[in-house]
C-alpha cells in the first residue's frame, strides 16, 4: 500500500502569498532583464554582428526552455499521465511566457542582414546554391514563417494554462477531456513548428550547410533542459516552504529519470548527426564540423561530449542521486549550463571562425532575455495555485510510488 496521501495536505501551501520571499522575484527578474537589454544594445551598437549573434544565442536558449516546458504539458495529456500532475502547473507557468518571445524576436528581424548571409542580394546573385534556395530563404517568407511559429506556440501555451486554471475553479472534468483530445494535434503542430524554426533561425546561419536532423537536435536540447528547469523550480519552491507534502521523492525520482534519459537522447541525436555526416563525407554537409575543428571551437566540442553527456550520464545514473534534492538540483543546474554551451557552439562559430571569443554582449543578452522570460514565468506562478487542485488525476499523483 502507498504511504503517500491521496488528498492535498492541509499545510500544503499552494500559493505564493504577498509576503512570501518569492513574491518579489518577478520584479527582481524584470529589473535584471531591462538592465540586460539596455546594456546589450548600448554596448553592442558598435559591433552589430556581435550584438545580434549574442541576442540569437540568448533567444534560442530561453525559448527552448519555454518550448520544452510546453512539450512536457502536451505529452502528459497525450499519455494521460497521473504521476506528473503535481508538477504540471509549474511546466504550464514556464511555458506561458512564450508570446513574449515574439517581441524578443524583433531584434533578430532588425539584424537579419548581420546574421544571415542569404539576405545579401549581391551574395545571392553570385551564388547558384543560394539562388536555388531563394524561394524558401527570402526575407518575406522568413517573417511569415516566424509569425506562424509564434502563433502556434502562443496559442498552445496560453490555451492549456487557461484551461487548467479554469478547472481549478469549477472542477469540471470536461477541461481535462478537452486538453487530452487537443494534445495529439498539438504535439504534431509543435513538432513541425519547432523543426522548421530551428532550420530557419539556426541552421540557415550557414545556408550552404544542411542537416535533416537539426530540428530533432534542437528539440532534444529543449526537452532535456525543460525537464531540468522544472526540477530546479520544483526543488526551490519546496525549499521555500511551498508544496509541502505534495511533491515527494517519488516525483523527484521520475524527474531525475527524465533528465537522465534525455541526456542519452541528446547524445544519440548529436552523435548520429556527426556520424552520418562523417562517413558520407559530402562537402556541403561537412562544413559545419570543419568550422569547429582545428581551433578553440574543437575544445568546446570536446567539452560538450564530456560535460553534456558523460558527466550527467554517470552522475544521474544512481537511484540515490535522483532521490536526493541536493544532488538532483546540482545535476539539473549542470544540464542547464551545458545546454547554453550547446546553443553557443551552434551559433557563434558562424561569426568567430578563428575561435572562441566570449563577449560582454553574450552575458548581457543572456541576462536581458532570461530576466524577461523568468520574470513573466514567476508572475504566472503568483497568479494561481502551484498545483492543478481539481485535476481528476491529482489523487493518483499524490499517491504515486515508483515500482
Amino acid at each position: 500500500m502507498s504511504s503517500h496521501p491521496a488528498t492535498l495536505p492541509a499545510d500544503a501551501r499552494l500559493h505564493i502569498e504577498a509576503g512570501h520571499s518569492w513574491a518579489k522575484l518577478p520584479i527582481v527578474a524584470f529589473v535584471v532583464g531591462v538592465a540586460g537589454i539596455a546594456g546589450t544594445f548600448a554596448l553592442g551598437m558598435g559591433n552589430t554582428k556581435q550584438l545580434y549573434h549574442s541576442w540569437l544565442v540568448a533567444l534560442l536558449y530561453f525559448l527552448s526552455l519555454a518550448l520544452g516546458s510546453l512539450f512536457f504539458v502536451l505529452i502528459q495529456f497525450l499519455a494521460k499521465a497521473g504521476w506528473s500532475v503535481v508538477v504540471r502547473r509549474i511546466a504550464e507557468n514556464l511555458a506561458a511566457p512564450v508570446p513574449i518571445f515574439a517581441l524578443l524576436f524583433v531584434p533578430i528581424l532588425m539584424g537579419m542582414h548581420d546574421l544571415y548571409h542569404w539576405t545579401h542580394a549581391d551574395a545571392v546573385a553570385h551564388d547558384e546554391l543560394l539562388q536555388g534556395k531563394s524561394s524558401f530563404l527570402n526575407n518575406g517568407f522568413f517573417i511569415v514563417r516566424a509569425v506562424v511559429y509564434f502563433a502556434v506556440w502562443s496559442f498552445l501555451a496560453t490555451w492549456y494554462r487557461r484551461q487548467s486554471v479554469a478547472q481549478d475553479q469549477t472542477g469540471d472534468h470536461a477541461y481535462t477531456r478537452r486538453m487530452t483530445m487537443a494534445s495529439a494535434p498539438g504535439v504534431a503542430a509543435f513538432a513541425l513548428s519547432i523543426t522548421f524554426a530551428a532550420f530557419d533561425w539556426a541552421m540557415s546561419l550557414d545556408p550552404h550547410w544542411y542537416s535533416t536532423m537539426w530540428g530533432v537536435w534542437y528539440f532534444s536540447g529543449a526537452i532535456l533542459s525543460a525537464f531540468a528547469l522544472i526540477t530546479v523550480f520544483t526543488l526551490r519552491l519546496q525549499g521555500a516552504g511551498l508544496l509541502r507534502g505534495v511533491v515527494n521523492g517519488e516525483h523527484y525520482h521520475d524527474l531525475g529519470k527524465l533528465v537522465f534519459a534525455f541526456t542519452v537522447f541528446w547524445a544519440y541525436i548529436s552523435f548520429s548527426q556527426y556520424f552520418l555526416i562523417w562517413y558520407a563525407n559530402i562537402p556541403e554537409e561537412t562544413s559545419y564540423f570543419a568550422h569547429r575543428m582545428g581551433n578553440s571551437w574543437e575544445s568546446v566540442g570536446i567539452l560538450l561530449m564530456v560535460g553534456h553527456f558523460a558527466v550527467p550520464f554517470l552522475f544521474m545514473m544512481p537511484r540515490t542521486i535522483k532521490r536526493n534534492p541536493a544532488t538532483l538540483f546540482l545535476g539539473a543546474c549542470w544540464v542547464l549550463l551545458m545546454h547554453y554551451v550547446d546553443i553557443y557552439y551552434a551559433v557563434m562559430p558562424n561569426l568567430h571562425h578563428e575561435g572562441v571569443r566570449f563577449a560582454a554582449t553574450d552575458a548581457l543578452a543572456f541576462l536581458g532575455v532570461g530576466g524577461v522570460y523568468l520574470g513573466l514565468a514567476l508572475m504566472m506562478m503568483r497568479k494561481g495555485a502551484l498545483v492543478p487542485v481539481k485535476d481528476p488525476r491529482l489523487p493518483e499523483s499524490l499517491a504515486f510510488q515508483n515500482v
